[in-house]
């Protein structure tokens, strides 16, 4: 469905943005929090260096409470007027989902985050950089 060379094929398969060979994270899908976000210090395929500079993921945060912000939103709305729920029962969905989506949460606003500075470069531009 997402075509080799775009962003969403990264995302979407937990890519190196840069060649989109290598892992990016160690681990798959996990609920064990101290592997959830683990990654790789350099892609296996092109040796990208994924902690670009100290504390570079410290701005995934900002994408994660947008992604957040959002659930919170849609899962309110949804068990507002589409369950007809009262207020507390509103909330402890919310809280639900959010617990639930959590490792999801973290690895996709990481993986955003990286996309937004690095961008896919063919084979044959990766082995020229190599030489």
């Amino acid at each position: 469905m997402f075509k080799k060379g775009t962003k969403l094929f990264s995302i979407v398969n937990g890519k190196c943005p840069k060649c989109q060979e290598g892992n990016f994270f160690k681990y798959g899908f996990t609920f064990n929090p101290s592997k959830i976000t683990k990654l790789h210090d350099n892609c296996s395929h092109c040796n990208l260096k994924y902690m670009i500079e100290p504390s570079f993921f410290y701005g995934a945060m900002y994408i994660n409470y947008g992604i957040t912000v959002g659930i919170s939103v849609a899962v309110f709305v949804i068990a507002k007027l589409g369950f007809e729920l009262d207020l507390l029962q509103s909330f402890l969905m919310v809280l639900a989902a959010l617990i639930v989506l959590a490792p999801i949460n973290l690895r996709l606003a990481r993986i955003l985050w990286i996309n937004m500075f690095v961008n896919f470069k063919e084979e044959t531009e990766i082995e020229k950089l190599k030489e």
